[in-house]
């Protein structure tokens, strides 16, 4: 039981040293992200489609 309250206490303490990103910080992030992940899925759908094209022109 020991070993457990002991883990709890080093996390708690790790926790508290961590640099936490601020609100505005945070917004910026998510935004950075989001976008990337549509641009990057809208990319693999039309290389998808132009793939799938040219597989039905060929056949």
């Amino acid at each position: 039981m020991g070993k457990i309250s002991s883990f709890f206490r080093n996390v708690s303490s790790e926790m508290r040293k961590v640099s936490w990103p601020k609100r505005k910080e945070l917004t910026r992030y998510t935004i950075t992200v989001l976008s990337t992940v549509v641009f990057v899925a809208l990319f693999f759908f039309v290389i998808d489609m132009g793939i799938t094209a040219v597989i039905d022109w060929v056949l």
